[in-house]
């Protein structure tokens, strides 16, 4: 018997073992979860079969946050498997690499700015339109992932950070929007975890070095440690918890960036 027994929750951006999301899944399905695992296009597919195959996940749907017209029969598709919906995890990020490294006005151009906007913060509530009317009277929950770089300024994150705090206020918004429905919404803010979507950030190396100096617990943090946090927030056990970012990285957002920067002196 797991904590989410029975509960059916749709996971988005498993991309390989390492991903956040990928542990998040692991955590969800120990813990009794029915998963179906999204990929975004046939050539991504294979990949995402063969991790679900690694928990115990038979079921995939295509999903490309850039084409609504796909979001509405990826849940018509939900629908039609499950009738209804009692969880979905937003995983999902993208910005042209020129977005996030370097000078932030250099790489903040009209495309690129979209781009990460579109991808990384308004597909969240494009996929809950989608969702919700499937999560009413479940109990049901979604999480979205975010990051520090969200309310401070983090070298080499630039766009994406503006991105990440459009997708925190989203969190708020849908929270305040959706509870008179019975339904929760919060955000996990991971710490950095050496991930193939970490690797394309500059010096991420150097972060993660300055980071288990710095954070409380002297260590960067684990996707099964995310896993077991976003599992906890998409449970009953959480019922009462919603429009929160809860923060999984070693205490590290307890910092200034201030001092921070005086510690590494």
């Amino acid at each position: 018997m797991g904590f989410l027994d029975s509960k059916k929750i749709v996971v988005t951006g498993v991309a390989s073992d390492l991903s956040i999301a990928f542990g998040i899944a692991s955590a969800m399905k120990r813990e009794g979860a029915e998963l179906i695992l999204t990929y975004q296009n046939d050539k991504l597919k294979p990949r995402v079969e063969k991790l679900g195959a690694k928990i115990g996940v038979s079921e995939f749907l295509p999903l490309d946050v850039a084409n609504e017209e796909e979001v509405a029969k990826t849940f018509e598709e939900v629908k039609k498997t499950w009738g209804g919906l009692d969880g979905l995890v937003h995983a999902i990020a993208f910005a042209p690499r020129e977005a996030i490294e370097g000078r932030f006005l250099d790489g903040c151009n009209k495309d690129s700015f979209t781009t990460a906007l579109q991808i990384s913060a308004y597909s969240f509530p494009l996929l809950m339109r989608y969702a919700a009317p499937l999560m009413q009277g479940r109990k049901a929950a979604a999480l979205a992932m975010t990051y520090l770089g969200a309310v401070q300024a983090v070298p080499n994150y630039n766009t994406m950070g503006v991105a990440k705090a459009a997708l925190e206020a989203s969190v708020r918004y849908l929270a305040a929007d959706l509870g008179q429905d019975g339904i929760r919404v919060n955000a996990v803010s991971a710490g950095p975890i050496r991930t193939l979507a970490a690797s394309g950030i500059k010096d991420f190396r150097k972060m993660l070095k300055g980071f288990e100096k710095t954070a409380p617990l002297r260590r960067c943090v684990t996707i099964e440690e995310v896993g077991n946090t976003a599992a906890f927030l998409c449970s009953d056990l959480a019922s009462g918890i919603t429009g929160e970012i809860t923060y999984v990285d070693a205490g590290f957002n307890i910092f200034s960036s201030v001092g921070v920067e005086e510690d590494e002196k």
